[in-house]
């Protein structure tokens, strides 16, 4: 199923479509995001961070730099560049025997990129 999850995952970003997210994501879904302490656990609300993380940092600049595979899991690499701020980050995804989407872990660099995140994703979670 490597294809099939991470293929999915690259429909939904080329989409932005919620129902292509939902369908990809396990009723036990966990989000670790780089800004909070705690893991967010359960289909809805990782839905919810991932379809605010895609609106804060999926602009025109956003693209996938490199992407590493495994049995059950991927690291992708990505950039993009938000208020003149570059972003350099990895989304590290992994799934179960069915394909779907168990695990979806965000780190992100520079510092100054970290803040900007936080205050954004932080408006925009807010407002949803």
């Amino acid at each position: 199923m490597t294809q099939g999850a991470i293929a999915g995952w690259h429909e939904f970003v080329r989409t932005r479509d919620p129902a292509v997210l939902h369908e990809l994501l396990a009723e036990d879904a966990v989000f670790e995001s780089p800004v909070v302490h705690t893991p967010q656990a359960g289909r809805p609300i990782v839905e919810k961070y991932l379809l605010a993380a895609m609106t804060v940092l999926g602009g025109d600049s956003f693209r996938y730099l490199g992407e590493w595979t495994a049995e059950n899991s991927a690291v992708l690499e990505f950039a993009c560049e938000i208020e003149g701020i570059a972003v350099n980050g990895v989304d590290m995804i992994a799934w179960n025997e069915a394909g779907k989407i168990t695990r979806f872990k965000v780190m992100v660099r520079p510092l100054k990129a970290i803040n900007l995140l936080h205050q954004m994703m932080g408006a925009r979670l807010s407002a949803a």
